[in-house]
């Protein structure tokens, strides 16, 4: 296996971890609009729903950080780091992947661990009301989380490494793009040709990739 490829495969497995528990916002959404219909209409609020909406968006919180860190979206000083060389890009990251990343993600996953495991001994219940539901299964996450940030940390410094000795970034697994709002505004126009539709299309495309690859590293130098 390549580099590349082994770096897009641990970019897949963030991926696919991210997108699945982004379908928690369909049942924690589900849950909000049941216990506002419950309270406000037939006045008979449920007491479980406050936890089980705080454990669904707080799986959904965790897990979804290794996903944004493949997509390079967490926030950072953009503002001077986008300004900079890629390998002082990556001279930057490598340190703080190396200083700070690694030591508080690797705390993280084993505290965590230590954390759901007395949880779970204990048979831990939400105490936020009087029968709360079991909560020790929320807490796996915690160390869950930690181990996919720490996976996709070690693919963000091979991606580091390799921009060092080649001064250029790896390319990253892509995922959606959110400019697909330029061609449904042009495609009600009766002013604008389908070529000059397709040019405009294609100009935003090139800043958009662009954009991503000063910000965020990959195979495409200007």
């Amino acid at each position: 296996m390549s580099v590349q490829r082994f770096l897009h495969a641990i970019d897949g497995v963030s991926t696919f971890t991210g997108k699945a528990s982004a379908w928690l916002i369909m049942g924690l959404m589900t849950l909000v609009c049941a216990e506002v219909f419950k309270r406000y209409i037939l006045n008979m609020p449920t007491a479980w729903i406050f936890d089980a909406s705080n454990m669904f968006y707080g799986t959904l919180f965790m897990i979804g950080g290794a996903y944004t860190l493949a997509q390079n979206a967490h926030v950072r000083g953009d503002f001077l780091y986008s300004s900079m060389k890629p390998r002082t890009q990556a001279s930057l990251d490598i340190v703080l992947y190396i200083v700070f990343f690694l030591p508080g993600i690797a705390a993280l996953a084993y505290a965590g661990w230590d954390y759901a495991m007395d949880s779970y001994r204990i048979n831990e219940h939400s105490n936020v009301t009087a029968d709360g539901p079991p909560v020790y299964q929320f807490k796996f996450m915690i160390p869950l989380a930690g181990a996919l940030l720490l996976l996709q940390g070690a693919a963000e410094i091979v991606r580091c490494v390799i921009c060092l000795r080649t001064g250029e970034w790896p390319s990253r697994l892509k995922d959606v793009s959110e400019i697909d709002v330029i061609e449904e505004q042009l495609a009600g126009s009766e002013y604008v040709d389908e070529e000059s539709k397709k040019l405009a299309i294609e100009h935003a495309q090139d800043i958009d990739e662009i954009a991503r690859q000063r910000g965020m590293g990959g195979d495409l130098q200007k």
